[in-house]
């Protein structure tokens, strides 16, 4: 159980140091466009944001699924 408590640890601070990188890359950035969703069309975002929160993203949910909670040991 400690194993996965410190592979979720690295999980996290791994990905939020990802994310502050991008919110301090991205503070200079004009290029801002709308994200057309199914109901309605979001804020203006920069497009680095966009993809770089959607990788974030799916790096947290790639991890999550790898990391083994049952110990069917």
């Amino acid at each position: 159980m400690q194993t996965q408590i410190k592979k979720l640890f690295f999980i996290t601070t791994y990905n939020s140091c990802l994310f502050l990188l991008l919110l301090i890359g991205l503070q200079n950035n004009s290029n801002k466009t709308r994200l057309n969703l199914l109901i309605e069309e979001s804020v203006k975002l920069p497009i680095g944001f966009i993809v770089g929160t959607s990788f974030i993203t799916g790096s947290v949910i790639g991890n999550l699924f790898k990391l083994d909670l049952d110990n069917k040991k």
